[in-house]
């Protein structure tokens, strides 16, 4: 029998045990088995790693909890702007877009990017012009309002700061999200979304749309996400570089994504983590923060999740 594996991850950063209580856990972990169940039935029936990875992150966007879709955090102008990107492993073929902000599911307009247009990377208003015109429905910015979202720009403005949404004083771990999987055809796909930084400016844009950075899958090697500082992502290529190591030098999964972010991220001074997972079932799940939320399921249905070391 071919492996289908799906792994998912919502965020890493300043997860601090001593802010979590036992509901909020729960919660957390809830949210990250149903984005797992929502690929795992796809996978499962036949489906493609590329639908399977859609619908994971999809569900991570629709969960306020986390820093996607809804409940994204605010830009410095008290609004949303999410990006989103997808890739499949077989052709290499990739979408994505930037600064969008009146669609509840960027990784939708993602997909449509890679599939109906003969591009890969769209932004801001071309982005919307181009899902309008595929039939996909809009909402308000202020669906994406959350109440501890907003009062943590208040904190980041009162304090001058430019945060990861998991970081600062009080408990804002919450993440950017993404997914991995493999499938029947032994395909492999990733997607990922983020709503940015809290208090960001200047039309910012992160690691997350950007191929080889924030995302990247090959069916040679592995299909990584990624989630923290993306400006240190884009800088040292990332999720390019997990598969490039694997692909020139040889190295395991392991080997290659824990180099990345325990060694070149660590150096550079870059914060965050990856999933992984190889063309043969094997995940990886390293990050150098305070904790990482994250899963993976198998073949067998069985969930494992995680949050700290």
């Amino acid at each position: 029998m071919e492996k289908i594996v799906l792994a998912v991850h919502g965020g890493a950063g300043t997860i601090l045990p001593t802010q979590m209580t036992p509901e909020k856990e729960k919660a957390y972990l809830n949210g990250l088995e149903q984005a797992l169940q929502s690929g795992f039935k796809i996978l499962q029936s036949g489906g493609s790693s590329v639908d399977a990875v859609e619908a994971a992150v999809t569900s991570l966007e629709n969960n306020p909890l986390f820093n996607a879709g809804k409940g994204a955090v605010f830009t410095h102008n008290g609004k949303h702007e999410l990006d989103a990107s997808i890739m499949e492993g077989k052709n290499l073929k990739a979408g994505a877009v930037s600064g969008i902000t009146r669609f509840a599911n960027p990784v939708h307009v993602a997909r449509l990017v890679m599939d109906k247009s003969a591009h890969v990377l769209l932004s801001s208003l071309g982005a919307e012009q181009f899902a309008l015109s595929q039939g996909l429905e809009p909402v308000d910015n202020e669906y994406f309002f959350t109440q501890e979202r907003w009062n943590q720009l208040q904190e980041a403005i009162a304090s001058g700061d430019i945060t990861l949404d998991h970081s600062g004083k009080s408990d804002n771990k919450f993440g950017t999200v993404g997914a991995v999987a493999l499938d029947l055809e032994s395909n492999l796909a990733a997607a990922t979304s983020t709503g940015g930084m809290t208090n960001k400016m200047f039309g910012r844009v992160g690691d997350t749309p950007i191929i080889g950075a924030g995302t990247y899958a090959n069916n040679e090697t592995c299909a990584i996400s990624c989630t923290g500082h993306g400006e240190y992502f884009i800088r040292a290529l990332a999720a390019f570089e997990v598969h490039a190591r694997m692909f020139y030098l040889k190295e395991s999964v392991a080997d290659s994504s824990s180099f990345v972010v325990l060694n070149k991220l660590v150096e550079m001074g870059g914060e965050g983590g990856l999933i992984a997972l190889d063309k043969n079932g094997i995940v990886s799940m390293p990050f150098n923060s305070e904790g990482m939320y994250r899963g993976y399921i198998t073949e067998s249905g069985t969930c494992i999740l995680k949050i700290y070391k």
